[in-house]
């Protein structure tokens, strides 16, 4: 399936069915995602490696190994790197529809 290379990192698409999306994905330190929602889709988190800082509908927590967090349909989300090493997490997509054509951004540091 190969590397999607962004400015922020990277992410490898591990697995993928009709049901589920499941995606590796690496942060470069000092980057962060867009703040964006999805229409079709639920994503749940879980910190392999690295410090994270993920804002959730406008709330803030800090995010290490082992940690998680689960982002129902609609909801507004973001992860930075907020640490010196590679953020690594394990994305989980449900829904109905997993195309990267499904984020709205409501602010993105690279203009997108």
């Amino acid at each position: 399936m190969g590397d999607e290379v962004r400015p922020w990192g990277r992410f490898e698409t591990l697995s993928e069915s009709g049901s589920h999306k499941v995606k590796r994905i690496y942060v470069n330190p000092g980057s962060r995602l867009s703040y964006q929602r999805h229409e079709k889709r639920a994503e749940h988190w879980f910190i392999v490696s690295g410090l994270a800082k993920a804002t959730h509908n406008g709330v803030e927590s800090t995010l290490k190994a082992g940690d998680s967090i689960d982002i129902a349909i609609g909801d507004l989300h973001r992860i930075e790197n907020i640490g010196t090493d590679l953020v690594v997490f394990i994305e989980v997509q449900t829904g109905t529809y997993f195309g990267e054509d499904d984020i709205e951004r409501v602010e993105d540091d690279y203009s997108r």
